[in-house]
C-alpha cells in the first residue's frame, strides 16, 4: 500500500523538479534494517516511516535516503545524538541539525517537504535580521518542539525551529511527535501543542512570530536578557 496518492506524488515530483537545487540526504534511524525487524526493539511507526521516506526519495534523484538501525548501528546513533526511533535527520553527516522524531504524518508531512526544499537550496528562508542574530550566537541551543499530526499551529513552529537549525551550527532542533514519545512529553510537561523547550530551561506553548521565537533562542544562548516565563 502506497502512502502517497498518485496526484500527490505527481505534484511533489513537479515541485521537487522545479525547486530542488542540490542533493539532500535523509538519514532514518529505525529498529529495522533491510526490511527485517530486530528482536526486542519495538517501534510501531518505524516501518511506515521508512516506506514514506522511500516513496519520497523515489520522486527525485537528488533526495538520498540512508537507513540505519539504532541497534546494529548504535555507535553512529550515539554519535549523532539520536534519542529514539523513528528519527529522521535532514542533512549530511555532521550537518543534520534538523531532526524529526516520529512519523511525519498529517499536517506535519508539509514540514518534511519544506525541510527538503530548504536543505536543497541551502536557504533557511529566515529574515535577514534573524540570520544576523543567529550568526552571533556564542553558545549552543537545543530546541525541542512537541507536535501532533492534527495540530494546525504545529507545522509553522516546527518549520521555524528547523530553519534556525539549518541556519546556525549552534542550534539543533528536534521536532517530536508527542503521542509517539509520551515519556519525553511527560518529562517536559507537555499539556498542549505546539510546546517549545529550549536548553531544558525556557519553554512556551503556542505559535510565535519569528521575532519572538528568536528572542527565546537568544535568551537560551545567554545572548539576551531573560523574559518572564510563559505561564503554563
Amino acid at each position: 500500500m502506497s502512502f502517497l496518492k498518485p496526484a500527490d506524488r505527481e505534484a511533489l515530483r513537479r515541485r521537487f523538479q522545479k525547486e530542488l537545487v542540490g542533493d539532500v540526504t535523509l538519514t532514518l534511524f529505525t529498529t529495522s534494517r533491510a526490511g527485517l525487524a530486530l528482536p526486542g526493539a519495538d517501534c510501531q511507526t518505524c516501518e511506515a516511516t521508512q516506506q514514506l521516506l522511500e516513496e519520497l526519495a523515489a520522486l527525485d534523484p537528488r533526495i538520498h535516503l540512508r537507513v540505519r538501525s539504532i541497534v546494529t548501528d548504535s555507535e553512529e546513533a550515539r554519535a549523532a545524538g539520536v534519542e529514539g526511533v523513528p528519527a529522521i535527520l535532514i542533512g549530511e553527516d555532521g550537518q543534520a541539525r534538523a531532526r524529526y522524531y516520529g512519523i511525519p504524518a498529517g499536517l506535519e508531512f508539509a514540514v518534511l517537504v519544506e525541510d527538503i526544499v530548504a536543505a536543497s537550496r541551502a536557504d533557511s528562508g529566515l529574515k535577514p535580521q534573524t540570520r544576523q542574530a543567529l550568526a552571533r550566537l556564542r553558545h549552543p541551543v537545543h530546541i525541542r518542539v512537541f507536535v501532533t499530526p492534527t495540530c494546525p499551529y504545529c507545522p509553522g513552529v516546527a518549520r521555524l525551529a528547523h530553519a534556525m537549525a539549518q541556519e546556525s551550527d549552534k542550534i539543533r532542533a528536534d521536532v517530536v511527535e508527542a503521542m509517539e514519545f509520551p515519556e519525553l512529553a511527560d518529562r517536559y510537561g507537555v499539556m498542549g501543542v505546539p510546546k517549545v523547550v529550549l536548553n531544558d530551561t525556557w519553554s512556551f506553548e503556542g505559535a510565535r512570530p519569528e521575532e519572538a521565537f528568536l528572542q527565546y533562542v537568544l535568551q537560551a544562548s545567554g545572548a539576551a536578557e531573560p523574559a518572564p516565563q510563559v505561564q503554563q
